[in-house]
């Protein structure tokens, strides 16, 4: 009897050790914005405590940190990934600086606001649908889940851990559940956000955020997995009733269905971590994790008194190197290029663009190609997936797309306490065919400087891509003391410049952050002016002309964060130039010289010029930046001192240092350096010290009869500065502060700025 019992307990123990062994652990992570970055510490807790996961089912955010794990990234490895600034970078729809495409970048004008328009469109089809660029996100997931995806025939069944995400169908109003395809595809679809993300289709259906019709997938983790047990990671935002002055509360309500955040198994748990964060703001990621972590160590007991089977690290990291041998993530080369979206001109223009002479590119090479093209304003999107050929193990690449809309209008303004206060309006029209064409126009109307720019641009693809650009461009100049204060209208303008000039420019790239142009020009340059001091309204001015034709070759890198007050990045500009012209001068009454000429040769002259701009991170919310530049000319003296002045190259390194005309910080030969501390107690809020020294080789000096000549070497310099608080609204820089110019009237002047200090460029500059 004894002999049966014991037989009976052992198949008891065996019986008991195998339904242990087979019990199975689902995890469900919800939605919920950058909230979802806590779901990172429940899985370190997790698996820390050797917590098996089985199953994963995710929503929106739940859907990629679910994918993460689901290839094989260790949550060390996940928590790593957010914390870069590439990931915090293409979460606002931006890439960092490497990674864009200077060439194809417009110039920096002083507008606030830019709309892309059609024309032919109802007005409510020029609506932006979304808040930031996909682009940046779209490649990134494409680049990190494909390898995994095809290597397991799209059957998400084979990941590393079982998986499965939701998406919305808005117009069938149902769930979408991928349990197979491509993955990245997938995850994009579970995260497009409205209004936020734009949504991609899939099979002919356009998807949204998996959260708006389920935002805890419990019932799918039961239905497709049927674990015993269910972990679910909740971090998602509560429905509150709508107000009638929150559009936001209104439309979110209309969107989305109420969620069940209960597990659907008896066996189940609920972690709800702090995620008490904006939906978009992941700036928080370690407080998130950690709040993800130390939400599931304390139901760590009570999750054990249900799980009694364990998964050692040891096994895991064994399982993760099996599955990550399996993948076989590198060596993806791209024998094939499929382009939808586009009519059969602009699908050669892209083909040119990513395919070079139908050669074989490796996904590294296919990542500077396919942001170049990206970067192009006449491409609105591009959405890539890779597909295998398990024949010969090279890759499709399929690229979904739209060209943009055809127009662009710019609208901005400078508001100052000074008289430099303007209106600006700007309009592109975008064509693309075989070659990419851009028709932009510009206008600036106010009483410092008014002026206008066009431009005709052809962007020629290829392997060494290049643009040719011919342009015109008028400028008037009319300067006031920077004493004269913005309601003083009577005082006249000692010097008025008229600047027109007609240009040919041939650019190249040089990697991706800078690019390399040259160009021709010929220049009609006035200059009204006062010799003496004294004068009234009744006295004629003096009038030089400068008609002269250069050719000059420029090499830019450009990677600040803003057009103007920059707090990050590098801009370095080297050009040489080459100009020949003639001089003509008309005298006025007050004028010493009472003669009158034209058309007298002015000795050529090579005028070599570099500026670096450059900004470090020192410790949190400080950083400080380095100028420099260097001017060497041949360029001989003018008839007379003004005219002299006038046509020297002015050392201006702060916005506002353009619209003064200061004579001691202008020369033919100079070096000047500076120091900027920047420091940003507030987001967005910026206080900055900027100081200056420019120094001159040789100064120019006016003689007794109002002529030039140079000084002794290194006899004078002279320092400028400004002292500023910047507030970088999403319209443009509102800044306030005091300049100050060792050589100006009035050495300390205060300034109240709303828009972008950006004038059209001047022919001499």
């Amino acid at each position: 009897m004894k002999k049966y019992l014991n037989i009976i307990g052992f198949l008891y123990i065996l019986l008991a050790n195998s339904l242990l062994k087979g019990q199975k652990v689902g995890l469900v992570l919800s939605g919920g914005g950058a909230s979802g970055l806590s779901h990172i510490g429940v899985l370190k807790a997790l698996e820390e405590n050797e917590i098996p996961i089985d199953y994963i089912s995710g929503t929106s955010i739940g859907s990629l940190i679910g994918a993460y794990y689901s290839i094989g990234y260790t949550p060390q490895e996940i928590e790593n990934v957010v914390k870069t600034s590439f990931f915090q970078s293409i979460t606002k729809g931006d890439l960092p600086a490497k990674y864009e495409y200077m060439v194809k970048k417009r110039e920096d004008y002083a507008s606030w606001l830019t709309f892309k328009l059609n024309f032919k469109d109802h007005y409510l089809k020029n609506l932006p649908t979304n808040v930031i660029n996909s682009i940046p996100i779209d490649y990134y997931l494409m680049e990190t889940f494909t390898g995994v995806s095809n290597s397991v025939k799209n059957n998400f069944d084979s990941l590393f851990v079982p998986f499965r995400c939701i998406a919305s169908d808005v117009q069938n109003k149902k769930t979408i559940v991928f349990k197979n395809g491509d993955l990245s595809s997938s995850v994009r679809a579970s995260m497009s956000y409205p209004f936020y993300l734009r949504p991609i289709s899939i099979d002919g259906k356009l998807l949204f955020d998996g959260g708006l019709y389920n935002n805890f997938p419990t019932d799918v983790m039961y239905n497709d997995f049927n674990p015993d047990f269910i972990i679910g990671s909740n971090v998602s935002e509560k429905n509150l009733a709508p107000d009638d002055d929150n559009l936001y509360m209104q439309l979110r309500n209309l969107l989305m269905n109420q969620t069940n955040f209960d597990p659907v198994c008896e066996n189940g748990i609920l972690i709800e971590p702090w995620s008490d964060v904006s939906l978009f703001n992941f700036a928080n990621a370690q407080r998130l994790i950690d709040s993800g972590y130390y939400a599931t160590l304390r139901v760590i007991p009570q999750i054990k008194k249900q799980i009694q089977h364990q998964r050692s690290l040891k096994d895991l990291e064994e399982k993760r190197k099996k599955f990550s041998n399996y993948q076989k993530l590198e060596n993806i080369i791209y024998d094939n290029l499929i382009v939808s979206g586009y009519n059969k001109n602009q699908t050669k223009f892209i083909s040119k663009s990513i395919f070079y002479k139908n050669k074989p590119f490796t996904i590294d090479q296919l990542k500077k190609r396919y942001f170049r093209l990206a970067g192009d304003d006449k491409i609105k999107n591009i959405f890539p997936i890779s597909v295998i050929d398990t024949t010969t193990n090279k890759y499709t690449l399929k690229l979904f797309g739209k060209k943009e809309k055809p127009f662009y209008v710019e609208a901005g303004a400078i508001l100052s306490n000074r008289p430099i206060s303007e209106a600006f309006i700007g309009i592109q029209y975008n064509h693309l065919g075989k070659i990419g064409t851009s028709l932009y126009a510009n206008g600036y109307l106010g009483k410092l400087y008014s002026g206008t720019h066009s431009h005709l641009r052809f962007d020629f693809p290829g392997k060494n891509p290049f643009y040719i650009e011919p342009s015109f461009t008028y400028s008037r100049w009319d300067y006031y003391s920077s004493s004269v204060l913005f309601y003083d209208f009577l005082k006249p303008a000692y010097l008025i410049q008229e600047d027109k000039f007609g240009e040919v420019k041939i650019g190249i790239p040089v990697g991706n952050i800078s690019q390399a142009n040259f160009a021709v020009g010929y220049t009609e340059w006035k200059n009204q002016y006062y010799q003496s001091e004294n004068f009234t309204k009744l006295d004629t001015t003096d009038k030089t002309y400068f008609d002269y034709g250069y050719i000059q070759g420029n090499y830019t890198i450009n990677t600040l964060n803003r057009k103007m007050y920059a707090t990050e990045g590098t801009f370095l500009n080297a050009r040489a130039r080459f100009l020949q012209g003639r001089e003509s001068h008309q005298p006025g009454n007050t004028s010493i010289d009472t003669t009158y000429f034209r058309n007298v040769k002015v000795p050529e002259w090579l005028q070599l010029k570099i500026t670096i701009d450059k900004y470090f991170k020192t410790f949190k919310g400080f950083k400080i930046g380095l100028f420099g530049e260097a001017v060497f000319s041949t360029q001989s003296f003018f008839s007379n001192y003004q005219a002299t002045i006038l046509s020297a190259p002015a050392f201006n390194p702060t916005p506002e240092s353009q619209t003064f005309f200061i004579d001691a910080y202008r020369a033919h030969k100079y070096l000047a350096g500076g120091f900027k501390a920047i420091a940003t107690p507030i987001k967005n809020i910026d206080i900055r010290a900027e100081a200056y020294l420019f120094q001159p080789i040789e100064s120019i000096l006016k003689t007794s009869n109002g002529g030039s000549k140079y000084s002794t070497p290194f006899l004078y310099r002279h320092f400028s500065g400004l002292t500023a608080v910047v507030y970088n609204s999403p319209i443009g820089p509102i800044s306030a502060g005091v300049n100050f110019y060792d050589q100006n009237d009035n050495s300390f002047s205060f300034f109240f700025h709303i828009g972008y200090i950006i004038f059209n460029r001047k022919s001499i500059d």
